[in-house]
């Protein structure tokens, strides 16, 4: 009977130990937003990152003019880990009334002045391939933030990856 006692005590006392290590884990966890964001460079033809609270066109790898985007970085296989499946989506850049007032807006703190539905049809949206913009409440714009989303052959949802 006292084995049997003790037994449970022992289970107990590790069970709780368990439940220790999880609850730190948890509340030790970090779920932060990474501060970096990818941009591709257009005249460069190259991807890099850059904080993420840049507005782009923003300079490109050599400084020399605003030519560097937005780039949305998906990974096909759905498992951002893995950095042979990543392809970007598509890229994106503003207007430059846009630029100007969510630039103004991130320096004082205040909404920009230009209403979200106005400012929708200031973001320009494109494929890497493409050579023309499309104004993200277009219809063009809506196929191309969303077409990257669609199940691929072995059925795997692409998820989009954080630098």
């Amino acid at each position: 009977m006292q084995n049997l006692t003790l037994a449970k005590l022992i289970i107990a006392v590790a069970m709780l130990g368990v439940a220790g290590v999880l609850l730190g884990h948890f509340i030790f966890q970090r779920n932060d937003v990474s501060d970096k964001a990818f941009f591709y460079d257009l005249s460069k033809q190259k991807l890099f990152t850059g904080p993420r609270t840049s507005v782009p066109p923003i300079k490109g790898i050599d400084d020399a003019q605003e030519d560097a985007v937005r780039a949305v970085v998906i990974s096909t296989n759905g498992t951002p880990e893995a950095k042979a499946s990543w392809t970007i989506a598509y890229l994106e850049m503003y207007s430059s009334e846009l630029k100007r007032q969510m630039e103004a807006a991130q320096a004082t703190g205040s909404s920009p002045s230009m209403g979200r539905a106005l400012a929708q049809s200031q973001r320009l949206v494109r494929r890497l391939g493409d050579s023309q913009w499309f104004p993200l409440s277009s219809p063009e714009g809506e196929q191309i933030v969303t077409e990257w989303a669609r199940p691929g052959p072995n059925g795997t949802v692409p998820v989009v990856c954080a630098p």
